[in-house]
């Protein structure tokens, strides 16, 4: 039975192995980088930043660190934790602040979910502060269930193939978005949280709501997961090992000119596949 100080340190090098390998296989801060790290005052965000830091100590590069948090002036939000921590860890800092829970609870009848306007909204006035103040990267707190849970909930009421890329270039081109967090698991996450005592404060504006749709699709996927121990890592996979020929979409793989595989090999690929997967 391991000690709570060495669990916590098993996790952080789980952590932050996890964390380095996404940042080299999407080359997501590279040298002189200055990076927006995005904390809401959840554990996602807060493990993001303390391992961030933690790398910015070890990295063969030097890139610089702005924790940013808006303050969307959520009635109860306790203001004062988040400088709090940030001060006390010694890290650059600020805070935005900006009402759009008003506008919110405005325009979003009471019962429905607010996550669409709530996040376009966060989304625009983070992306104008990058520019503002130089801003290279922008680092989100997604992890690994987070995209998997996208990716079905785009299947199931998009009719899209579609997850959370690691790494994003915003429409206008402005913005380069990363996700360090892709490959950590929310298990891992919130245990390290709960050792490292992060002064964690509820939101009851976003994933919090008992009628989101992603609530539904992650007691799904932990369902999996419990009965088939290693298919979420499998499903992780698949996304990065995508076979165009294989699915059904004509503006990705031309059909029509493309020579047909025979049966015996599409069993081989098939077979192939099967041999790599974690089971």
């Amino acid at each position: 039975m391991l000690t709570p100080a060495k669990r916590q340190q098993q996790l952080q090098k789980r952590l932050r192995r996890d964390v380095g390998r996404a940042i080299d296989d999407y080359a997501m801060i590279e040298q002189g980088d200055k990076v927006m790290v995005c904390l809401s005052g959840g554990k996602d965000s807060y493990a993001m930043l303390d391992i961030l830091m933690q790398l910015q100590k070890s990295a063969p590069i030097q890139f610089d660190i702005l924790a940013v948090n808006l303050d969307q002036k959520q009635p109860g939000f306790p203001e004062h934790v988040l400088p709090a921590y940030l001060t006390e860890v010694g890290v650059d800092f600020h805070v935005i602040e900006k009402d759009t829970y008003s506008v919110v609870k405005e325009v979003i009848e009471e019962g429905k979910t607010t996550c669409g306007l709530c996040s376009r909204m966060r989304r625009g006035t983070l992306y104008r502060f990058a520019q503002e103040r130089g801003i290279t990267k922008i680092a989100l707190g997604h992890h690994r269930d987070d995209i998997l849970e996208t990716l079905f909930l785009n299947m199931f009421h998009g009719g899209k193939l579609k997850a959370m890329p690691a790494r994003l270039l915003s429409d206008d081109s402005l913005n380069t978005v990363i996700r360090p967090m892709a490959y950590a698991r929310e298990q891992d996450i919130a245990e390290y949280a709960q050792l490292k005592q992060f002064p964690i404060i509820p939101c009851n504006l976003c994933g919090s709501q008992d009628n989101l749709q992603r609530q539904h699709i992650k007691a799904m996927l932990q369902g999996w997961e419990k009965k088939h121990p290693g298919r979420i890592e499998s499903m992780i996979k698949s996304l990065q090992n995508i076979v165009p020929s294989h699915l059904m979409d004509t503006k990705l793989h031309n059909f029509k000119q493309a020579k047909h595989m025979s049966d015996q090999q599409v069993c081989e690929e098939v077979d192939l596949a099967l041999l790599n997967l974690p089971f």
